[in-house]
C-alpha cells in the first residue's frame, strides 16, 4: 500500500488559499497530488487509482460494466452524502427513500448479478472498484439500518470477503477512521465554508 499524507480543510481561509494558489482546477475539492499531477473530480481520481492498481477491468467491456455499476451506486451515494445537510422532516423522508431504493432497487440488482454468474466479484471474477463501491454503500446503508442486507446473502458474502482483506480490515478497526461522525456543528461549519 502506498503511503500518503491526508490534509483536511478546516477553515474558509484554507480553501481560499488553495483557490488563490490555482491548484484547484474547478475551485473545489477534493484534490489529489499524485505522480506529478493535481487531480480533481472524484471520479477522475478514483479511475486513476483504479487503473493504477488494476481494479478497472482487463478490457473495454469489463470497464464499461464496472463504470455502469459504479455510476448506479453513485446515485444512491449522493443521497447518502447529502442527507445530513437536510432540514428536519426532509432528512427523515430522505432516509426512508434511501432505504427503500437500496432494498428494492440497488441491492436486488447486484444480488442478481452475483446469481447470474456465480463468481466472487461483480466483473471478471476479480476485485474491482465496483466491488469496493458496493461494499462502501452497504456500510453506509447499515448506518441507517443494521439489517439492510439481511435478505441479500451474496452481498453479505461480498462484504465479508472485502472486509477481511488486510488493509480494509485494518481501516475498519475502531479508532482508525480519519473523520469524526457528522454532527450538527460540523454540518453548520461545512455549510459556512462551502456556502450552501
Amino acid at each position: 500500500m502506498e503511503s500518503y499524507e491526508e490534509k483536511f480543510i478546516h477553515t474558509n481561509e484554507d480553501l481560499e488559499k488553495l483557490r488563490s494558489d490555482g491548484v484547484l482546477m474547478f475551485q473545489q475539492v477534493p484534490m489529489v497530488e499524485v505522480d506529478g499531477m493535481k487531480l480533481v473530480q472524484i471520479r477522475a481520481i478514483m479511475n486513476y487509482f483504479s487503473s493504477k492498481h488494476n481494479l478497472y477491468g482487463k478490457d473495454m467491456k469489463e470497464r464499461a460494466l464496472i463504470d455502469m455499476y459504479s455510476e448506479g451506486l453513485a446515485d444512491l451515494n449522493e443521497m447518502f452524502i447529502l442527507y445530513p445537510f437536510d432540514p428536519p422532516g426532509v432528512k427523515e423522508a430522505n432516509i426512508a427513500l434511501m432505504k427503500e431504493k437500496a432494498t428494492n432497487r440497488y441491492f436486488p440488482a447486484f444480488e442478481k448479478v452475483f446469481k447470474s454468474h456465480g463468481q466472487d466479484y461483480l466483473v471478471g471474477n476479480k476485485l474491482s472498484k465496483a466491488d469496493i463501491h458496493l461494499v462502501e454503500m452497504i456500510y453506509n446503508m447499515e448506518e441507517l439500518d443494521a439489517n439492510i442486507i439481511a435478505n441479500f446473502p451474496l452481498l453479505q458474502a461480498l462484504k465479508t470477503r472485502i472486509s477481511g482483506m488486510p488493509n480494509i480490515k485494518k481501516f475498519l478497526q475502531p479508532g482508525s477512521q480519519r473523520q469524526p461522525p457528522v454532527d450538527e456543528k460540523s454540518v453548520q461549519k461545512t455549510r459556512k465554508i462551502f456556502k450552501f
